[in-house]
């Protein structure tokens, strides 16, 4: 548990998980071409694991945040392709491709840019509702 929550610490949580996400799918994108000589050896897409953070409040109104615990890796083999001129090759002529499916982190990358984007509006949004509030006062 934690101490009470403003929406600027959700939205600004929110937005950091986001950033790993972001940060993950760019590693997972750029090593998508690799290839390894042995199964164990190939990359494996990663993929970061978010805790939800309940705050500790008198009320208990269920405010939340979010929290990245772990980054995992695939548990899906790599892809065997038959490649014998290949220098990475084993004795049987394959190579071992990374796991990644492009299409797959393309849709992840634009979801964490849109989920960023929209923390980005709740923080513009609370910004101006306080500035008009103490407008209002004077």
């Amino acid at each position: 548990m934690m101490k009470a929550l403003t929406i600027f610490d959700v939205s600004g949580r929110a937005m950091a998980a986001q950033q790993v996400r972001l940060n993950t799918v760019a590693s997972n994108l750029a090593n998508a071409g690799t290839v390894a000589g042995k199964p164990e050896e190939a990359y494996r897409a990663m993929r970061p694991v978010f805790e939800t953070v309940y705050a500790k409040t008198n009320s208990g109104r269920g405010v939340a945040t979010v929290d990245t615990v772990d980054i995992t890796r695939s548990d899906i083999s790599p892809e065997k392709r038959y490649q014998p001129h290949h220098p990475l090759a084993d004795k049987d002529g394959y190579v071992f491709a990374a796991n990644v499916d492009t299409n797959e982190e393309l849709v992840d990358m634009l979801e964490a840019s849109r989920q960023y984007q929209n923390n980005i509006e709740v923080l513009s949004t609370a910004k101006a509702l306080m500035l008009k509030t103490i407008s209002i006062g004077k």
